[in-house]
């Protein structure tokens, strides 16, 4: 069933001429630009949008992909950061974010004659909360993986494969991501997460987050870290000494409370509820 997908994909994106895919580097944009690439040729380009909001990790893995099939990628800096209506964090930031991104790609795609800008939904992302694809119909950007039907535990299978290094990888989304809605979204907030991540990363976590939280007080606001993983591997973080590894690595980043979610890694478990302040 998939392969026939595939085929649908690769019609589908026969059919564009040329195109422009908003790339990332995750399961779905990786899959989506070698499909396009493989199709289209040099009449395909991924661009990867940069931003405080994206891992230095993950712009290097995107950049080391893309590099390795060949694929032709432009990288550009979106300026969604200076956007008020995106810092303040409402529940649809989503939105501002992707047409931060949109309202770059769509005079680069006019410019170079791509004649279809694409992005990676698919067909497991319907039913979600997904401000982003609002501003993508606003801009006429097309999902094509969820034209085709491809669903994400098909996209990781295709990928495995093609023989792509992102089949296997971690369901990720931008560090804002980790802020609960309401809660202004700062540069320095994301450092934050960011390597707390990484000291979850380099213990060897998969299905991970660190959700950051303000508490506020008298004066100064505390950061509070709310670790997730996957429930299969809490046993691996109580276990030995991880658990006080952790905590100090991320009172040293900042962090005045370092708690573990006893709920596990979930996605979107920001949007439940913010910690009573």
């Amino acid at each position: 069933m998939s392969l026939n997908k595939l085929e649908q994909l690769q019609n589908l994106l026969r059919s564009y001429g040329s195109c422009l895919v908003a790339y990332s580097g995750g399961v779905d944009s990786a899959f989506l630009a070698y499909v396009a690439h493989q199709v289209l040729g040099e009449k395909s380009l991924a661009v990867l949008a940069d931003s405080p909001s994206l891992p230095r990790r993950e712009l290097e893995e995107a950049v080391a992909v893309a590099r390795q099939f060949s694929i032709p990628l432009r990288v550009v800096e979106t300026e969604e950061f200076d956007n008020p209506d995106y810092l303040a964090n409402p529940n649809n930031r989503c939105y501002f974010c992707k047409h931060e991104l949109f309202t770059q790609l769509a005079p680069l795609a006019q410019n170079e004659n791509f004649a279809v800008i694409a992005y990676g939904e698919n067909a497991s992302d319907a039913g979600d909360h997904r401000p982003g694809a609002k501003a993508a119909g606003e801009f006429e950007v097309r999902a094509p993986l969820k034209e085709a039907g491809l669903t994400k535990s098909e996209i990781r299978a295709l990928s495995a494969q093609l023989g792509l290094p992102t089949a296997d990888k971690p369901q990720m989304a931008c560090l804002s991501s980790r802020v609960p809605y309401g809660e202004p979204v700062t540069p320095e907030k994301l450092s934050m997460i960011e390597q707390g991540e990484y000291v979850l990363r380099d213990l060897g976590f998969y299905d991970l987050r660190v959700r950051h939280h303000e508490l506020q007080g008298q004066g100064t606001p505390l950061h509070l870290a709310r670790i997730e993983v996957g429930v299969d591997e809490m046993p691996k973080f109580l276990s030995g000494n991880a658990f006080s590894r952790v905590a100090a690595a991320l009172k040293k980043i900042g962090y005045a409370h370092v708690t573990l979610d006893l709920q596990g890694y979930r996605r979107g478990s920001t949007n439940e509820a913010s910690i009573r302040k």
